[in-house]
């Protein structure tokens, strides 16, 4: 279910380019957000990893997952990794070779829907599969659900890259406008994604055991105040005007001190250029070119940079980064610069 443009170039490539596998990464602390893609991806490809990252930081949240039966209700290799940790990482390699050799074949437990869109991927989808070549025949009930969603764009992408025409097959046509008789898109889309959400929230309770259940009460407590509609963007302008003023003034005094420090060298380097008589005009190339030039350019910006990415680099290590971007995504939204 792409929603920007390079989620449709991932969805496209999985589909249509023949990977020899795809490797999902989920967050040890969020599985049942994250499960939703590894469901999605399910429909279009069979060679799937499933990579569960962040080990450390649900260790510190006490949260523990249960591989072997995560790997059991998927029907695809899960591998926990720490992505600091080399030895994991080898780990993640060694299923890859696996499954890109076929010494593992995935077989991934895809989802059962309700009766009645059962029912109608059941009605339409051997026409489907007649379309398809062999080795495309795989696709055929993800193709039906988009054909069910009636999302053209996709369509479109289907028919481009597998050469087949959907639209303008007269028994496929005349099944589907009985079927869509009798669906409201939304309501469709809608059942879809909340059968994907229902069965991340129960898989996720099969698998995670906290031992403290309230172990993500203190960031809830936090987003109350960050996020609100009263305090957050209050706050935001707070934190970010802060950060600019302590790196427009701190700035200024490393760049004195390094301009004192390039004046100090240039005049050792005119000294020297001087007793080895070097003509003027490749002293004013060297010095008031070259030289003048890359220390004013060290002198002024350095400083900022230095002071600013790491400010910013720590608010994003505390979280508080995407929480600006959510306090700010209405007025993103207003100006159509996110979707």
């Amino acid at each position: 279910m792409s929603n920007s443009e390079e989620e449709e170039i991932a969805r496209d490539y999985i589909c249509f380019g023949n990977p020899d596998a795809t490797v999902i990464i989920l967050d040890a602390t969020n599985l049942e957000r994250n499960l939703n893609l590894v469901y999605q991806t399910m429909e279009i490809t069979n060679n799937i990893i499933v990579c569960v990252n962040l080990l450390d930081e649900a260790k510190k949240k006490g949260i523990s997952i249960n591989f072997d039966l995560l790997e059991n209700l998927l029907g695809v290799p899960v591998v926990g990794v720490t992505a600091k940790k080399v030895k994991t990482l080898d780990k993640l390699m060694k299923k890859i070779y696996e499954v890109c050799t076929r010494k593992i074949v995935p077989n991934p437990k895809r989802l059962i829907y309700s009766s009645n869109i059962e029912s109608y991927i059941a009605n339409i989808e051997d026409d489907v599969n007649s379309l398809l070549s062999n080795d495309r025949k795989f696709l055929s009930r993800w193709i039906v659900l988009k054909l069910l969603d009636r999302n053209d764009k996709i369509i479109s992408s289907i028919e481009k890259n597998l050469n087949i025409n959907l639209t303008k097959n007269s028994l496929l046509d005349t099944k589907l406008y009985n079927i869509y008789s009798l669906i409201d898109k939304d309501t469709f889309k809608d059942e879809i994604v909340s059968t994907i959400v229902f069965k991340c929230e129960i898989l996720a309770n099969d698998v995670c055991t906290f031992k403290n259940e309230n172990y993500n009460q203190r960031d809830r407590k936090i987003d109350k105040i960050l996020t609100s509609k009263k305090f957050g963007i209050p706050i935001m302008l707070v934190f970010l005007g802060f950060i600019f003023w302590l790196t427009i003034v701190g700035a200024n005094y490393p760049s004195q001190l390094l301009s004192n420090f390039f004046e100090f060298l240039q005049e050792k380097i005119v000294w020297i250029l001087t007793i080895i008589n070097t003509p003027d005009w490749l002293n004013s190339i060297l010095i008031d070119g070259v030289y003048t030039t890359l220390t004013s350019v060290i002198a002024v910006m350095l400083p900022p940079m230095a002071i600013f990415f790491p400010l910013f680099t720590i608010l994003e290590d505390l979280g508080y980064l995407p929480r600006i971007a959510f306090n700010l995504d209405s007025c993103f939204k207003k100006a159509c610069s996110s979707r």
